[in-house]
């Protein structure tokens, strides 16, 4: 059988090639036969292109139904999906590039120009440009392809996607994700959530990450149901849209939104039998102001980059607030001491994970790989957490200083080097304090230097968003004399968060 994820997918597509699969905002439809035949275009273009299989593609391109058709493409193919952050800055484009060196480049047509200059300088042969509403040179050379392709034979362990994952030491790491890894977390997720005949998905996720091209998509995909398919989250329309599915995968933001509209009531989400949650932690008044307000109870579960989902709470049974569950059937989870020593129930260590859908290492950094990794074949997630005495596990805290808002991950050391390189700035340091919208929002902590008696905190912000996705920036600036340090010279962030927290 082919370990092919597309081909595992397709195995469960309906019989019946018009069944709908993408419903879009002006009502049109995709049909499951239309995405069969659209992803062979694309897939046919990547191989007339001359990319080979383990070739990378990157595409840092809006939603739409034509990048679903790449990344379906590239599976098809054998090609290696490589997605990007719209928000992502030319810096931080320029190093995906350099060290992935993809075949092709597909950017947004307003970028065309930028993108040519960067694919240039780190060689990648070929450049497309593709438009949210499906315009576009990749759409017009996809359109002169045969709608039939045979898909690549394909081993299980063989790469299917890298996502870039930000480093602590400010360079990012492309995590390998296999077909193997992706096909192990989209079947158990499509078990444990009771994905069944009639679902219909809200999808409203971005899909440049995991939760929403890997989580979402391959849910429904896999269950051959029809997803609604949005280009962003709009609380007002995703009401609207919830008495037409059945299913609602978000960030605690979204449910956040949810919350501040008055017609988030129990009749406008009667249709909706799943409400799930993840990407950051969900704050407990969250969780029971929509329970009260919809009699809807928020599924909380853990995952990342690097393995997509590892624990869950239970469709059935209780949804403990403050915990994401049980591990998931076929990962194993364990909360170890500093000697990787397994630690009993109630204590708090640092979680470890293992099974199919946890990734094969880092692109290009095997130094890095051995480190993460226990001579059991465990990854060391770089989370804290613990176990209470029903199995429920609870994340505490990160030991990698790593901040989320609205669902994505932020790593201070970058924007660190960042403010430090600007003039008239000594030092700085980053951290994430409560935001009722965001989870956590980035907060910077500057020491000011030699001739920066004039630095701004407005001056700062304004500087970082040329060169820094947006999410990265600062929502706020405060500046003191000097930074807390122990004695061993580290900045003392807890302290500094009790200071500004307020």
């Amino acid at each position: 059988m082919n370990g092919n994820l597309y081909d595992l997918l397709a195995a469960r597509f309906p019989a019946d090639p018009v069944a709908p699969c993408l419903i879009l905002p002006d009502g049109r439809k995709v049909s499951y036969g239309e995405l069969e035949s659209q992803s062979a275009r694309y897939g046919a273009l990547l191989k007339e292109a001359g990319l080979k299989p383990g070739d990378r593609v990157a595409a840092q391109v809006e939603k739409s139904p034509e990048a679903l058709y790449l990344y379906l493409g590239c599976l098809r193919a054998g090609c290696v999906f490589l997605p990007l952050n719209p928000a992502y800055q030319r810096g931080e484009v320029e190093y995906f590039l350099d060290d992935a060196k993809p075949g092709l480049f597909v950017c947004r047509p307003e970028k065309l120009e930028e993108a040519q200059e960067l694919a240039w300088a780190a060689r990648v042969p070929l450049v497309h440009d593709l438009g949210e509403r499906g315009d576009g040179s990749l759409v017009a050379a996809a359109a002169e392809m045969p709608d039939s392709f045979a898909t690549v034979q394909s081993a299980g362990s063989d790469l299917a996607a890298i996502l870039y994952t930000s480093g602590t030491t400010g360079r990012s790491k492309g995590a390998m994700l296999t077909h193997r890894n992706l096909a192990a977390n989209a079947f158990v997720l499509h078990r444990y959530w009771g994905f069944r005949p009639g679902d219909v998905l809200l999808h409203v996720l971005p899909i440049f990450h995991v939760h929403g091209l890997f989580v979402a998509t391959h849910c429904a995909l896999a269950n051959g149901s029809p997803m609604l398919f949005e280009p962003k989250f709009d609380a007002r329309r995703a009401l609207r849209l919830m008495r037409e599915a059945t299913v609602f995968m978000g960030v605690p933001t979204y449910y956040v939104r949810l919350l501040q509209e008055k017609g988030l009531t129990r009749e406008a989400v009667a249709h909706m039998r799943l409400f799930i949650s993840g990407s950051a932690p969900l704050l407990p008044e969250t969780f029971a102001e929509f329970r009260e307000r919809t009699g809807q109870t928020l599924l909380e579960r853990y995952g990342m980059t690097e393995g997509g989902m590892f624990t869950s709470n239970p469709l059935e049974g209780e949804r403990r607030i403050g915990t994401v569950g049980f591990p998931l059937p076929g990962t194993e989870v364990r909360v170890v001491g500093d000697a990787d020593q397994p630690l009993p129930a109630g204590e708090i260590g640092q979680i470890q994970v293992r099974g199919d859908n946890v990734f094969i290492g880092y692109w290009q950094m095997p130094e890095k790989t051995q480190e993460e990794f226990t001579p059991e074949g465990y990854f060391r997630t770089g989370d804290m957490g613990r176990f209470d005495a029903d199995g429920y596990l609870a994340i505490i805290g990160r030991n990698k200083d790593l901040i989320i808002t609205g669902g994505l991950n932020v790593y201070p050391k970058e924007i660190e080097e960042a403010i430090d390189a600007l003039p008239g700035v000594a030092e700085s340091a980053v951290i994430g304090l409560p935001h009722p919208d965001f989870g956590e929002a980035v907060t910077a902590v500057v020491v000011r230097g030699k001739g920066g008696e004039g630095v701004s905190a407005e001056a700062i912000i304004a500087e970082l968003k040329g060169r820094i996705a947006g999410f990265k920036v600062p929502k706020a600036v405060h500046f003191v004399g000097d930074l807390p340090r122990n004695a061993m010279g580290k900045v003392q962030k807890n302290l500094l968060r009790q200071l500004f927290a307020g």
